[in-house]
């Protein structure tokens, strides 16, 4: 499943790109405007995913910057991209009654040294939308997450980086209990003494967060297979400035949320 997700996302990235590269205007990247269908993304990435048709007003609530409109093989080429894919997010139009909000631009998670900014942002969207969904799955630094907002109340929010876990909020779902212990890799143990060992800590996959999506609204890594009535166009953004990691100010560090 992972090597098909890896090799889906090398493939979008790579037509991604052909499109890209040829299209660039002195420093300004000219992206693709043609309607297309949804392309697949998942592996290394985190996402949003908000119950609303309305890729406008999801963008304007989120406070992104110079918008412009995008299609799905050059949006997603986008957020791959190693120097694009710092600082823009793409919004996707809606599949299936959801959009998608797309990027590692987007807040995450960053540690217990650094501001919360993610849980503020899913409060605030949270307020606009009956339904705001997040994922984010990034191996390199064992960082995983999902949260979920309905009718303005965080109902779950869990995640958790090689510094350990950061959130914690709500009981399990029904979905994350019936995926199982089985989708989740032994990574290590936390806090060995001797040989008697320590505490044992798991932590999630990729597959884990994917087939949680699947789940809880769509998994992106699909997206494909999925039909929708025509072409169509989203928006690619630069994040808010608002949105980069800062560090807590250690006299009163607070996790927000």
């Amino acid at each position: 499943m992972i090597l098909a997700i890896v090799i889906m996302v090398t493939l979008t990235v790579a037509i991604a790109a052909r499109v890209l590269a040829p299209r660039l205007a002195g420093d300004r990247v000219l992206f693709e405007q043609s309607p297309d269908h949804p392309s697949p993304f998942g592996y290394r990435m985190a996402w949003l995913a908000v119950r609303s048709r309305d890729t406008e007003a999801v963008a304007k609530e989120l406070g992104l910057v110079a918008p412009e409109p995008c299609n799905w093989r050059s949006g997603i080429g986008t957020v791959y991209d190693n120097h694009l894919g710092n600082d823009h997010v793409f919004v996707s139009p809606p599949v299936n009654g959801w959009t998608f909000v797309v990027g590692l631009a987007l807040p995450f998670p960053a540690g217990r040294t650094f501001t919360d900014k993610a849980m503020p942002m899913l409060r605030r969207l949270g307020d606009r939308f009956v339904e705001v969904q997040y994922f984010f799955a990034y191996p390199p630094i064992d960082c995983f997450a999902w949260a979920r907002v309905l009718d303005g109340r965080v109902v779950r929010a869990f995640a958790i980086t090689d510094s350990g876990i950061m959130w914690n909020r709500g009981r399990i779902t029904r979905e994350e209990r019936g995926l199982g212990l089985k989708l989740f890799d032994f990574r290590g143990v936390r806090g060995r003494k001797g040989d008697a060992g320590g505490e044992i800590v798991f932590y999630p996959t990729e597959k884990h967060v994917l087939s949680l999506a699947k789940r809880w609204s769509i998994d992106p890594s699909g997206l494909e297979n999925v039909e929708i009535p025509t072409p169509a166009l989203g928006l690619i953004a630069l994040a808010p400035a608002s949105w980069k990691p800062e560090r807590a100010n250690k006299t009163g560090m607070k996790k927000a949320g």
